[in-house]
């Protein structure tokens, strides 16, 4: 499936997690060597929900990132754009409420959540400033976000590396894990396009948030980003 046509039409970017979604944890788990199980923790803890607060999890997939929260008496909301993932995650989890959404329309009233976070998922959607600034509407004034996503590593030999496994190896691997290899290949281009650490701090404040902070994981392969709502346009 091609990158670009996927970049215009968020129906298409559905339709590839759709197919993917049955082993999608599992090929996740394979690819990131397991690293992606300590990601999901360090977002846990930077998130520090709190028993009773509302979160809104964003790209939630199948609920994997949405099940530690729900079982530490948080009130959260999956959201995804993808009805084949959501559809296997209410299998799994039937007491969670699913809902699936478009993360740059967003099916929620103003200042409905304490939280929003967004695991994986942001360099997937077509519009990212709209998505940071829906995210921010339905967030209240005070409110955070923490947004988990795959960045620029920090050690330039290091780089060089990480990006020949990406456009060679991830595909390959998730051919034999997933039985499926374009929706992989799509996914090693669109971290290698992404904005880097800075580069995402920037667009957060553009869309109106502030506080803005980030820590890197796994040397920068990974970087959590934090952030507050102000309240105010």
């Amino acid at each position: 499936m091609p990158r670009a046509t996927l970049e215009k039409d968020p129906h298409d970017v559905a339709v590839m997690f759709d197919g993917v979604a049955r082993r999608y944890d599992l090929t996740n788990d394979v690819l990131s060597l397991g690293q992606d199980r300590m990601w999901r923790r360090a977002t846990l803890k930077a998130l520090d929900a709190l028993p009773g607060e509302t979160v809104l999890d964003l790209a939630a997939g199948t609920g994997t990132s949405s099940e530690p929260l729900a079982d530490a008496g948080v009130k959260v909301v999956p959201c995804d754009l993808s009805t084949g993932m959501l559809t296997v995650g209410k299998r799994r989890r039937p007491d969670l409420p699913f809902t699936a959404g478009d993360a740059t329309a967003l099916p929620f009233a103003d200042a409905s959540f304490d939280a929003v976070t967004i695991s994986f998922g942001l360099r997937n959607v077509v519009d990212t400033a709209g998505a940071l600034r829906e995210m921010r509407r339905v967030t209240r004034p005070g409110g955070r976000l923490v947004v988990c996503e795959f960045s620029t590593p920090t050690w330039s030999p290091f780089r060089t590396v990480y990006s020949g496994y990406l456009m060679r190896a991830l595909p390959a691997v998730a051919r034999v894990v997933a039985k499926e290899s374009d929706a992989y290949t799509y996914l090693a281009e669109s971290i290698r396009d992404w904005p880097d650490q800075e580069g995402l701090a920037a667009r957060l404040q553009e869309a109106g948030w502030r506080s803005v902070a980030y820590r890197n994981l796994s040397g920068g392969i990974v970087a959590l980003h934090r952030a507050t709502n102000p309240g105010t346009n």
